[in-house]
């Protein structure tokens, strides 16, 4: 995810609480009680559910929009080529077919027949090609123009001046259900990026008034728009020329703005909302027993860690370096943090990537290597000792932004290394998460580990591994913070790319974690639950694999 949301910890802080998941204790599920009240009356799929919601940075046009306020909205109101199920797995939608050649340099896309637009007008080949080009172009400004990066041509249409109407030259309609394209380098993956809400094709209307569009959009997806009424309320109804495989279980949904998270929390206790997909920090102790709602808590897709650049002194890519990433690793008692300082909302990590996507691993080469061990994280730091003596009056720093309620859980690991292995360790706070990325954006931090996250912008690893961890994304090119670079993991990440299908192509990346398990360029912490709750009325009630609620599911009683 970009870099502007990649730090915020799920819930605020928790009773010192502030962060996900269930590992420890393995918290999740729903509070059956309220499940078992609402399960005796009739649910009716004509039923307008209301779900909390917040207002969009930006206007309800797919590529413009990168946070979640909007996202919620325009994922359900669009279509892409691929829908991901709960699971994460990717399903062709207005695809019909998605065939890449042999080295997956170019796809040969076949749309599935009868879709239309909400205005009525049909979906084409024309309609993705023509939004691509728009999306992409550095004349429209759109936030999301660099999910096309890899289609051939995309460097034309970032140079200044370029006509707002230029097309890609990497993309070519064959006929009107059928067109190609052709990247830059090869990808696996590609089939399943599609699916980002970037890629929704828009129709002909779109171009003659950007601006009204994304305030009264037309849909391709399951729901249509209705209404927007800023700050407070966005109603979508059940689009009726929808012909895809989503079944919606609802007559529409009223998408109601929130500013304070426990007033959003009351009103799903008192009835007065059905769906809320955060919990405020007032209810984390609670929420989980409280006989109001039906409660939701399980592995969430987000990932937290933090990152030790290669720069600092002691901790580079060499032996002394390695020995002294994994001590530091096995010297938090991760499982403590999250019960205590957590309330149990957090899950010990395995891998890189997070429990909800395709390619997750419980069990690599090297794992053991996040797993508190006091024992053995005294023997390695012994060890880098015998070839570069730590000095006794150094400290081991780990900064954090201060706004983003993480000062328990980093103090906590700061008491946990200082303990485990005899030395000074501190957790040192900066103001606001503005000056904190700024710093880590000029480098301002080479003697000192510092706080980062991760959540996906698709369910692959590749999200996770090629963004925080490739040598193309170091030196302020991504966001490998940390500026690591091992060729051998690049080449890893390449054979993936070059992989037959994902099944394949996840072995190459788990054989790639192996390497980040050994080198250790960040230190995993916890993966984020997905939390939330729903009136006592309400069935149906999932968060995805991407943490927002299943909107066609939801239905309550009558």
């Amino acid at each position: 995810m970009k870099k502007g949301s990649q730090l915020t910890l799920v819930s605020a802080t928790i009773c010192a609480l502030a962060l996900l998941a269930s590992g420890c204790g393995s918290g999740s599920g729903t509070n059956t009680e309220g499940a078992e009240q609402s399960s005796g009356s009739q649910a009716s799929n004509n039923a307008v559910v209301s779900v909390h919601g917040c207002e969009p940075a930006q206007p309800l046009i797919p590529s413009s929009t990168a946070e979640s306020c909007g996202g919620q909205v325009v994922n359900a109101i669009n279509s892409r080529l691929v829908r991901f199920d709960d699971q994460g797995k990717a399903r062709n939608d207005l695809a019909s077919e998605i065939k890449g050649n042999d080295d997956m340099s170019q796809y040969k896309i076949t749309l599935a027949d009868g879709r239309k637009f909400s205005d009525g007008t049909p979906i084409t080949a024309k309609s993705f090609t023509k939004a691509w080009s728009w999306s992409a172009n550095v004349t429209n400004g759109q936030l999301n123009a660099s999910f096309f990066a890899n289609i051939k041509g995309f460097e034309n249409l970032q140079r200044q001046g370029v006509p707002a109407d230029a097309q890609f030259s990497g993309s070519k309609v064959i006929d009107e259900k059928t067109f190609t394209v052709d990247l830059s380098s090869p990808s696996s993956t590609f089939p399943i990026q599609v699916g980002y809400m970037a890629f929704a094709p828009l129709p002909e209307s779109f171009y003659r008034d950007p601006k009204a569009f994304g305030e009264n959009p037309v849909s391709s997806g399951p729901y249509k728009f209705e209404s927007w009424q800023h700050n407070a309320l966005i109603k979508l109804g059940r689009n009726s020329d929808y012909d895809g495989e989503v079944k919606v279980q609802n007559g529409g949904i009223d998408y109601k703005v929130y500013t304070d998270l426990g007033s959003a929390y009351s009103d799903v206790q008192a009835g007065n909302l059905d769906v809320i997909d955060r919990i405020p920090t007032s209810a984390v102790k609670t929420f989980m027993t409280d006989s109001m709602v039906q409660s939701y808590n399980k592995p969430g897709s987000g990932l937290q860690m933090f990152t030790i650049p290669t720069a600092m002194e002691h901790f580079g890519q060499d032996q002394e370096g390695h020995l002294r990433r994994q001590a530091i690793s096995m010297a938090i008692d991760r499982k403590m943090l999250i019960d205590k300082v957590l309330g149990g909302l957090g899950v010990q990590p395995t891998d890189f990537t997070a429990p909800t996507i395709p390619g997750y691993a419980k069990s690599l080469k090297g794992s053991d290597n996040i797993r508190y061990s006091s024992k053995k994280a005294k023997e390695y730091w012994a060890k880098a000792d015998a070839i570069s003596q730590w000095p006794v009056d150094r400290t081991f720093r780990m900064l954090y932004n201060a706004d983003g309620g993480a000062k328990d859980f980093y103090d906590g690991m700061a008491n946990s290394i200082k303990n485990t292995l005899g030395i000074k360790a501190e957790a040192t706070p900066v103001p606001t998460f503005s000056e904190f990325r700024g710093n880590i954006k000029k480098r301002l931090y080479k003697d000192a580990a510092f706080r980062s996250s991760w959540s996906p912008d698709y369910p692959s690893p590749e999200t996770y591994l090629m963004s925080n961890f490739a040598s193309s994304a170091a030196d302020g090119n991504g966001s490998n913070d940390g500026d690591y670079k091992n060729p051998r993991f690049d080449a890893l990440l390449q054979q993936a790319a070059k992989a037959q299908d994902t099944n394949e192509a996840n072995k190459f990346f788990q054989q790639s974690e192996e390497i980040l398990l050994k080198d250790m360029p960040a230190v995993p912490l916890y993966y984020a639950n997905n939390t939330g709750a729903s009136a006592k009325r309400v069935h149906g009630m999932r968060l995805g694999w991407d943490g927002f609620p299943i909107f066609a599911e939801l239905s309550k009683d009558q």
